[in-house]
């Protein structure tokens, strides 16, 4: 006999278990069933603890700048127990030439800074007169193009601080396709900035933009987000999905020990943990897939606990553009951050190495990733005496990459379910990588399932933090 559910969702990561918590909200008697084939919900957001430590094996972190993120956290009481830490006051570096230098999150103060040259400065107005390109190209390109070739160190870090990717294959109209409209529709992405500024000013919502946001963690790590979403939801654990048949008009969803049925099927996994399953499935209107899988980055998290005697700058952390040629691609000075994540009187540093571009990395040895992370972070940061304590965190889940061909596939996505009623995919990847990203996905996917809908996903733009 099968199991009876109204909505069944595959994957208690965080976009199956937003998805599951906005359900509830817009339709309280529904009966939502979520599948997992772990043993733990989560997914890529795990903590860890150690001898005092607290280190993350995926984000570390999210901005208080997104609404169905804020709604969570009101929802679950989390907002109680929220740590902060304000980019207005935790500040972040780039490593450039060997040196760490101070990034301004004020674009005034950007503007006024020795970061880049006068020149550099002045080839940034080129923007207002250059004609947008129509076609699809890589961040880097689209970047040179408009803002010149000075600026793609700072592009590169933002980029490697986000998808631990490859500025020379991501597509800027999947990274960041709310910029990329400004300039389509403006001619300039400055116009564009400029006309946006004077209609939010006409509205008399000029204040909101004012503050910058924080960034979000709690006392126990980001494990506790999931932790929370995960009371009082029906999970089966242990459930991989080996079967998914859609008969007519409903959704027939096999494990190896049980068979469910349901009017409503939500994958919410990756991107391509979706492509594996859609792949197999049976009964879908519409074209396969144009790509079977897309490029994951994988990387280690090299934690590192310090005595007294590191003296390590205030802020967020640094990270370095791949012309430096440095062993991690940055660090995260996380007891700066959020208290609690050292012992008293000792600092915890949590460098990431590896990424799309030096997968080689991963495959060292722990103590050689220790010593080499060790003796790339004290050519820049004061560390006098080795660490007191080092853990390598590895974790199987990788970084979706949306590189050249990647919109292609998305627009497959929303036409599959615009030929599919009662399918609704999300998840890690396919609109965004971060934890803002998913829990706005996962909220536009439970309105659409309440409403009956197909859910449409929004391109707005996006706030870029270093």
């Amino acid at each position: 006999m099968a199991n009876e559910t109204d909505t069944l969702i595959i994957g208690s990561g965080l976009s199956g278990l937003t998805t599951a918590h906005f359900l509830r909200k817009f339709q309280p008697d529904a009966l939502i069933t979520i599948l997992e084939k772990s043993s733990l919900p989560g997914g890529a957001i795990r903590s860890f603890h150690q001898d005092g430590y607290l280190a993350e094996w995926g984000a570390h972190g999210f901005l208080d700048n997104v609404e169905a993120s804020r709604e969570l956290l009101a929802d679950t009481g989390l907002d109680n127990e929220a740590q902060k830490a304000p980019l207005g006051k935790f500040v972040r570096y780039i490593c450039l030439d060997g040196k760490l230098r101070l990034i301004p999150q004020n674009p005034k103060k950007i503007i006024r800074s020795n970061l880049v040259s006068l020149p550099a400065k002045l080839r940034v107005l080129a923007d207002l007169w250059k004609t947008p390109r129509s076609e699809e190209q890589t961040v880097a390109q689209w970047a040179e193009y408009r803002f010149g070739s000075r600026l793609l160190p700072f592009v590169d870090a933002v980029l490697t601080g986000t998808y631990a990717g490859d500025l020379h294959r991501l597509s800027i109209d999947a990274v960041f396709p709310g910029i990329r409209n400004l300039e389509l529709e403006n001619g300039s992405v400055i116009k564009g900035l400029l006309k946006k500024k004077k209609k939010a000013k006409e509205k008399k919502q000029e204040a909101s933009g004012i503050r910058l946001p924080a960034m979000v963690s709690f006392p126990q790590g980001m494990g506790r987000l999931p932790e929370a979403l995960a009371v009082d939801k029906n999970i089966e654990f242990s459930a991989e999905v080996t079967g998914i048949i859609k008969k007519e008009g409903n959704w027939e969803i096999r494990t190896s020990e049980k068979t469910f049925q349901a009017k409503t099927l939500v994958l919410a996994v990756s991107v391509n943990q979706a492509l594996k399953l859609l792949k197999t499935s049976e009964g879908l209107a519409g074209e396969a897939s144009p790509v079977p899988a897309i490029p994951e980055a994988k990387l280690v998290t090299v934690a590192l606990g310090f005595s007294g005697s590191a003296d390590i700058p205030f802020g967020f952390g640094y990270l370095a553009p791949e012309q430096e040629k440095r062993f991690a691609m940055g660090a995260l000075f996380s007891t700066h951050m959020f208290p609690g994540r050292a012992p008293e009187g000792h600092s915890l540093l949590e460098a990431l190495v590896g990424g799309r571009r030096h997968p080689e990395r991963l495959e060292l040895a722990d103590d050689v990733l220790i010593r080499e992370t060790y003796n790339d972070l004290k050519q820049l940061i004061h560390l006098p005496d080795p660490p007191v304590f080092s853990k390598v965190l590895r974790t199987a889940h990788g970084i979706p990459q949306l590189e050249i061909g990647y919109p292609k596939l998305l627009a497959w996505r929303n036409s599959l379910v615009d030929n599919n009623p009662g399918l609704y995919v999300c998840g890690f990847g396919w609109d965004g990588i971060g934890i803002n990203d998913m829990t706005k996905s996962a909220r536009q996917v439970a309105a659409a399932v309440a409403a009956g809908i197909a859910a449409k996903g929004e391109t707005e733009v996006k706030g870029i933090y270093f």
